[in-house]
């Protein structure tokens, strides 16, 4: 066996060794610890420590007596102890949420509540977001109250210096509305009286789509002057299930001051809990954020703010936060302090996203969606397959024009590209000959080719650059197509529903007609789940790959002719929307080729091809 030959049997065996291992190690054990996770209920909030809010950041002393100088935030106060764990939470988010005195919440997009214990936003559900696409499915539940599982909630207010005698409301305070109902036309304040002589309000507006803006006030009764430090927080109990694709980042979020976008895994976070990640700059803002769905905390955008994530608390009541805190100000005695954060608590969509980016002033808040490190070809496939989507009205559809263009774009590539192939097929029995007569001198046969290729103006790289430069194009699309909420539950036509989801039909329970589960297959089971646009695929792929001659070399030959069978099984389990792409760039693609070789005269080896797999050897052949 020659060497070339060696070095191709050891690099399909390691790939195979490398997709198996990882469904084996990983793909398996993770989807098992998901299915484990949806069975489980979260755990409830631990208590804080006496005097001291769980959830809020707090300054650290001045370092020098009487000045405020910007402080560091630290998740408890300096000797505090560690709270008890908790067991997991025995009761629903409806038991949770009974007996509490609230503020309801009830906008365009929003239903939900204020509780006013605590005065913090607890209750958010998403009204235009379903948990599947099955007719009467619940609405998404994003926020959620402690107690209840997976507690998640936003909250901002004001912390006093550690040390102090100065009472702020704690988690556990109870607050007064001035009424019953929070809507886009009608604000609601709470109030807060600490007995001390400061009155507390916290005035909560929202937009008709995820923006919540809370005015924070103190009106300090009192004859002596009080310094507070304005924070805001998300923070969730709980280390919720995520999708954990490379592509996408689930965790902490955020940008701070002039510095790029800050992300973190949950794990990363974890695993150093001794480390607060701080972060400290004008302007910006921190977060919480899920594959389509986000919460985060803005200051004004003219503040200096420190900012933090952190992993706190026992194993079984982890509490995940992001907070934020602003350098201290000074409520004078008879006057009113007040400090304005805005607090986004909803879908990720990139419209509205964009709009809170420019309209506000949000420092890279459409960072918030992870457009990757191709963010100058991801955004900007996002638009065009949402204006070709305005069009026609079907994400699928829009799919399918935006491949067009990318094909027109890149068709004189292609056409060069098609044309020196053809070339290079015109010159195969020159270069045949060549390579028999210079069989033992690899050297002279590699100088002869390329002065074959120099006299016929080949070059023989051209066939690659067209698939090189679309890498980029592909793997934009796949970002944007796995990301996005709009192609979360976007129908194409006939059975794919959800074009961020892989082809519901499976051929291996002849789609459906067998009451049988492939996926459930140990180790292979990630690679049977092949729908019909995944066998569409592959079909297209065969049919692209005979538009050329066949490799003489029978290694070759045998790794082109499993290539569409591998890449079939490897895209079962992408999303639709991909696939149908794909599908449909090679049939272009075909269709591309067939014409420029029948426009040079160059032979046409599909049908060679095609009969050649029928044809059957006679008894006399050699």
């Amino acid at each position: 066996m020659r060497e070339d030959q060696k070095n191709l049997f050891m690099a399909m065996g390691l790939s195979l060794l490398v997709i198996i291992g990882w469904n084996f190690f990983y793909g398996s054990p993770e989807a098992q610890k998901q299915q484990q996770r949806q069975a489980q209920q979260a755990t409830q909030q631990a208590p804080s420590a006496p005097g001291v809010p769980a959830s809020s950041p707090l300054p650290a002393a001045p370092a020098q007596p009487g000045a405020p100088a910007a402080p560091a935030v630290a998740p408890t106060a300096p000797g505090a102890p560690t709270p008890p764990a908790l067991p997991v939470a025995q009761q629903t988010r409806e038991q949770a949420m009974e007996g509490v005195a609230r503020a309801a919440i009830d906008t365009p997009s929003i239903l939900g509540s204020i509780n006013l214990r605590g005065g913090r936003i607890d209750d958010v559900r998403l009204k235009n977001y379903r948990q599947t696409i099955q007719s009467g499915s619940p609405i998404i539940n994003l926020l959620n109250p402690s107690g209840a599982p997976e507690p998640y909630f936003v909250e901002s207010g004001f912390v006093a210096q550690p040390g102090s005698n100065v009472v702020a409301p704690r988690p556990d305070s109870v607050w007064t509305a001035d009424r019953q109902t929070l809507t886009t036309s009608t604000p609601v304040t709470l109030t807060f009286d600490n007995g001390q002589g400061l009155i507390f309000r916290r005035v909560f507006s929202v937009d008709e789509h995820f923006m919540f803006t809370i005015r924070n006030s103190v009106e300090n009764k009192t004859d002596q002057a009080v310094t507070l430090f304005p924070y805001a927080l998300t923070s969730r109990v709980g280390k919720p299930k995520t999708d954990g694709f490379f592509v996408l980042h689930e965790g902490f979020v955020g940008v701070v001051g002039d510095s790029r976008v800050q992300e973190y895994t949950y794990d990363k976070v974890e695993k150093e809990p001794k480390q607060t990640h701080l972060m400290k700059g004008t302007g910006g803002w921190v977060g919480i954020t899920d594959k389509y769905w986000a919460t985060a905390v803005i200051p004004e955008q003219t503040a200096t703010f420190e900012a933090r994530f952190t992993a706190m608390g026992p194993a079984n009541a982890r509490t995940f936060q992001s907070d934020l805190l602003e350098e201290g100000r000074v409520a004078a005695p008879g006057a009113t302090m007040e400090a304005t954060h805005r607090i986004f608590a909803g879908a990720k969509e990139t419209l509205i996203i964009d709009a809170y980016d420019t309209n506000l002033n949000i420092k890279n808040f459409d960072l918030m969606i992870d457009w990757g490190w191709f963010y100058f070809i991801t955004k900007p496939m996002f638009w065009l397959i949402h204006y070709m989507y305005l069009l026609v009205g079907n994400f699928g559809g829009a799919i399918l024009l935006v491949t067009v263009i990318v094909k027109l774009v890149f068709f004189p590539l292609a056409n060069r590209s098609y044309h020196s192939m053809a070339k290079m097929k015109a010159v195969q029995p020159e270069m045949k000959v060549l390579q028999e007569r210079y069989a033992d001198d690899k050297q002279t046969l590699q100088k002869e080719l390329m002065e074959l290729y120099k006299r016929e103006k080949i070059n023989p790289i051209a066939g690659c650059l067209p698939i090189l430069i679309q890498i980029p194009v592909f793997f934009a699309l796949y970002k944007v197509i796995f990301i996005t909420i709009e192609m979360r539950h976007a129908p194409f036509f006939g059975w794919v529903r959800d074009l961020a989801a892989p082809d519901p039909t499976n051929l291996f329970n002849l789609f459906g007609l067998l009451p049988f589960d492939p996926t459930l297959v140990p180790i292979f089971g990630a690679f049977l789940w092949v729908g019909v646009w995944p066998l569409l695929m592959g079909v297209s792929m065969f049919v692209q790959m005979k538009m050329n001659p066949e490799p003489t070399d029978p290694i070759q030959k045998a790794m082109f002719a499993w290539m569409p069978v591998i890449f079939t099984l490897m895209l079962g389990a992408f999303p639709a929307g991909l696939v149908i792409y794909w599908t449909w760039n090679n049939i272009l693609s075909v269709a591309q080729q067939y014409y420029i070789m029948k426009k040079l005269g160059v032979k046409i080896e599909l049908w060679d091809n095609l009969a050649g797999l029928f044809r059957r050897k006679s008894p006399a052949s050699p």
